[in-house]
């Protein structure tokens, strides 16, 4: 007997690796496939599997960018934010102060283990790492810019790591981009992609992009990992400033938990490669045009994320109009986007409208509840402090079967007003998280 029972827990455990090595099933939100991204000119990328935390999956992946490249980032504002994203701070910090030429830049990103809450281990980790991708790349340690995701509080064996420089540096090619963003890529299910093209006085210029988020998602300055490259020719101030202001409409505007990372990092690389006059004026009406187009590819790999929740079945827009201005509205969205109790009805498919009222008085911004409004889609639900006379359950239960909601909310104050999106909170975002390390 005690042989049998010895066996069944073996084929348990057996079962259990396997199914831990399967990817998880793709969201019902996710796009029909990744986009063909076009060649960003000046930019190389490559994959490759360490074995950082399962054996045999691709965890690794290298971007070579030419020199003359500028690059911006913004980063997250956690007080324990990881070691590669202080060290990416100093770097970006001294590329700002003197934003020279010369030199390649790279980016080196691993998933599987988040290189945070290591101590100084996770320094010497980084540098180590740094300092060999600038040897196989002959560029400048200063100029490597490393991420990593995955489990916090793990060492990360960087050796693993630094063995697969010789074959990344072998197979990097320019139309590499779809397997970079898989290489990146933990909890999610799909891939994310973005690219836009826009014209800038005559001269065709490309901006391409792709992220990895889909748990412990609720930006501050950043997302996740995102990593966005243009062949736009601009300064590094320009470049900058339009990348900050454009975060704060887009991937500031998401959460799927309200939990912000450690390792959150936006990095937006210009190689400058297009045949245009420098842009490094930010009155420039191509930087303008530019931002623009930045803008709508940064929103739409927001929304990626949002789709990609952890065990998310809905997508849910959050409006809020009529506070008393932009950053009360806003931080009455992200109340309602977070809120527990609204995301496990939406889930539910239950339009219970008083859990955005409870969601819109927590938030901590004025607010009348008797000049408020709610909406599900163009739904009237609620008005002047109660329930719509034309409002009846059976139609905002049938809106809520949609995969895509829409919760608008008036305040009826001024005339301050944002945008955020979420995802509906389910018994898998559970199973998912209670089993991570496993």
């Amino acid at each position: 007997m005690a042989s049998i029972d010895a066996r069944i827990a073996a084929l348990k455990a057996e079962l259990a690796t396997l199914e831990a090595e399967l990817p998880p099933p793709v969201s019902p939100l996710a796009p029909a496939g990744f986009p063909e991204l076009p060649v960003i000119a000046g930019v190389r990328f490559a994959t490759a599997a360490a074995g950082v935390k399962y054996a045999g999956r691709v965890d690794v992946m290298l971007a070579e960018l030419c020199e003359g490249t500028q690059m911006a980032g913004v980063f997250t504002r956690s007080t324990t934010r990881a070691a590669p994203v202080l060290r990416c701070e100093e770097a970006l910090a001294a590329h700002t102060e003197s934003p020279d030429k010369t030199g390649k830049f790279a980016i080196l990103v691993n998933s599987g283990n988040a290189n945070a809450f290591t101590g100084g281990r996770g320094f010497e980790t980084v540098d180590a790492l740094r300092e060999a991708v600038a040897k196989a790349l002959d560029c400048p340690a200063e100029k490597v810019f490393t991420s990593s995701t995955g489990v916090i509080g793990e060492p990360l064996d960087h050796g693993r790591i630094a063995n697969t420089l010789d074959g990344l540096k072998a197979t990097l090619d320019p139309a590499s981009s779809a397997s970079a963003a898989r290489a990146i890529m933990t909890t999610d299910t799909f891939p994310k992609g973005a690219s836009a093209t826009v014209d800038l006085g005559g001269v065709p210029v490309r901006i391409a992009g792709f992220a990895k988020g889909s748990g412990m998602i609720a930006p501050d300055m950043a997302t996740m990992l995102v990593y966005i490259f243009t062949d736009a020719k601009i300064s590094q101030s320009v470049l900058q400033k339009m990348l900050w202001l454009e975060n704060a409409s887009t991937f500031n505007c998401i959460t799927v938990d309200g939990d912000t990372s450690t390792s959150d990092t936006l990095l937006l690389a210009a190689t400058g490669q297009a045949d245009m006059p420098v842009i490094d004026d930010f009155a420039d009406p191509r930087a303008r045009a530019f931002r623009a187009a930045l803008q709508r590819l940064m929103r739409d790999l927001a929304q990626q994320v949002a789709r990609d929740g952890e065990g998310a079945t809905k997508l849910i827009e959050v409006r809020v109009t009529g506070a008393n201005a932009d950053g009360p509205a806003h931080r009455i969205a992200m109340s309602i986007a977070n809120s527990p109790l609204v995301k496990t009805a939406v889930a539910g498919e239950d339009p219970n409208w008083g859990r955005v009222v409870m969601a819109v008085g927590k938030a901590g911004e004025r607010a009348d509840r008797d000049r408020l409004t709610i909406k599900f889609g163009d739904i009237l639900v609620a008005e002047n402090g109660w329930v719509a006379p034309s409002y009846t359950e059976e139609a905002g239960a049938t809106y809520m079967k949609q995969s895509e909601i829409v919760i608008s909310v008036d305040i009826g104050l001024d005339s301050g007003k944002a945008t955020v999106w979420t995802c509906d909170l389910t018994h898998q975002y559970i199973t998912i998280n209670a089993d991570y390390r496993s």
